[in-house]
């Protein structure tokens, strides 16, 4: 039962240790991520078409092999070796993208970078879910998505001093777009920035090693076949409101899941990759220096507000925050489409927003995907919610990047911003089931 005592009571080690893992990889992830467009772009010479596939099949690596992960993890019941593999095979990926000098190497690199992404996320959320009590699971995923987003600030800024020390100048975000200046800045420095990040994943690969199995019924909820002491916290966070009867459903998984899984994946549509978030700000006129500086800002606003917004979902419950935070997406991708360059400031705000949507939305909604599974499909819940959702950013990415080519910037993130209204339309039908 979600009670008080257990919202107050310490997070186990095992928190702690994953989220410390998390932390290191972002670190190393992120030193490549925001500059990766405008190596694609402005050295290599891809299109925005070709940005929309290499980012949406990543995201589709990233969907089948976390459902994959994800069945397979609960067959075997071991979380931990896809943990350790999904953290080692981004190395070689990152080392990849490095060495490319034509844009489908990136895109192999990508690909192998996002495979083992896709064998460690079901894994490692079920296993989040498996050692906390349900009155903690929003603080446990707000705590590791904070430790995540902190390390991506790190890599971000770390990232963006070696710009400037590399090419010693930040460069001015006045002087023209930034992809012009993407073209000036030499290959090489952008491949020295990734390689660093590729050596210093290593450090969550060993720290993996620290990670041991949780067993569910440690931390008061029900083994295979079980039952609960109490209530399963439902997605209000347990304000008398009970979830889903955990009967079987379809693939073993209640009916109350596939309400929230859909409804999370009609979101989805319009969650094309942040890169176009990124190319935007280029577009405004940002430097590669300055976009860096800029995303540092959206990691920034996450780190600072996911625990915080993870223990809200604890008290208040789980829906009113997500859709605070979809309503926020709007916002954002409004904004970021008619924002015109002599407003080019405007991109701060709307990044610092972009990083509370963040914050409230993506450990609140894997809390609440645990809410509504049984402890013994948990990993295939999780491994759906990532596949499924995947798929349809697939999607949402290449028709973003199509029409950004075809219609303008303008276009694309306005799909977006839609995409997100219609979520939004069909929240209340989702919450009328789930509290009837």
């Amino acid at each position: 039962m979600n009670t008080r005592a257990q919202r107050e009571a310490p997070l186990p080690k095992a928190i702690w240790v994953l989220s410390g893992v998390s932390f290191l990889a972002d670190v190393s992830s992120e030193m490549v991520y925001p500059l990766l467009p405008l190596f694609l772009v402005g050295v290599l010479g891809a299109s925005k078409t070709s940005l929309g596939l290499i980012e949406g099949a990543a995201v589709l690596i990233v969907a089948s092999m976390s459902a994959f992960a994800g069945f397979r993890s609960d067959r075997l019941k071991r979380r931990v070796p896809w943990i350790r593999w999904g953290y080692g095979l981004p190395i070689l990926g990152k080392a990849i993208i490095a060495l490319a000098t034509v844009w489908p190497v990136v895109l192999g690199g990508r690909l192998l970078d996002r495979f083992g992404k896709g064998l460690r996320g079901a894994p490692r959320d079920a296993l989040i879910a498996d050692a906390v009590a349900p009155g903690q699971r929003g603080r446990a995923f707000g705590l590791h998505r904070s430790f995540d987003t902190a390390g991506a600030l790190v890599g971000v800024l770390l990232s963006a001093f070696l710009l400037w020390w590399l090419t010693g100048t930040p460069g001015d975000a006045s002087q023209g777009a930034s992809l012009g200046s993407a073209a000036q800045t030499p290959g090489w420095v952008y491949r020295a920035i990734f390689g660093v990040g590729a050596v210093l994943g290593v450090g969550s690969l060993i720290l993996t090693f620290l990670v041991t199995e949780s067993n569910p019924t440690e931390a008061g909820r029900p083994s295979a076949g079980g039952s609960a002491t109490g209530p399963l916290a439902s997605a209000d966070g347990g304000k008398g409101v009970v979830a889903s009867s955990l009967r079987s459903g379809w693939l073993g998984l209640p009916g109350g899941y596939w309400s929230v899984l859909g409804v999370l994946v009609v979101f989805s549509l319009a969650n094309s990759s942040d890169t176009f978030l990124l190319l935007r700000a280029s577009e405004l006129g940002y430097s590669p220096w300055a976009v860096v500086l800029v995303y540092a800002l959206y990691n920034a606003t996450c780190a600072a507000l996911s625990y915080t917004a993870g223990a809200m979902s604890d008290r208040l419950g789980r829906w009113g925050i997500i859709a605070a935070g979809w309503v926020i997406y709007v916002g954002v991708y409004a904004g970021f489409a008619l924002l015109p360059r002599s407003a080019a400031w405007g991109v701060l705000p709307l990044m610092a927003a972009y990083g509370v949507y963040m914050a409230l939305t993506e450990g609140v909604g894997k809390a609440l995907i645990a809410d509504h599974a049984p402890s013994e499909k948990r990993g295939a819940a999780m491994g759906l919610f990532y596949g499924l959702t995947g798929l349809t950013t697939l999607g949402a990415s290449l028709l973003a990047g199509v029409a950004w080519d075809r219609f303008g910037s303008a276009t694309a993130l306005g799909i977006g911003a839609g995409f997100a209204v219609l979520a939004l339309l069909a929240l209340p039908l989702v919450v009328r089931r789930d509290r009837a």
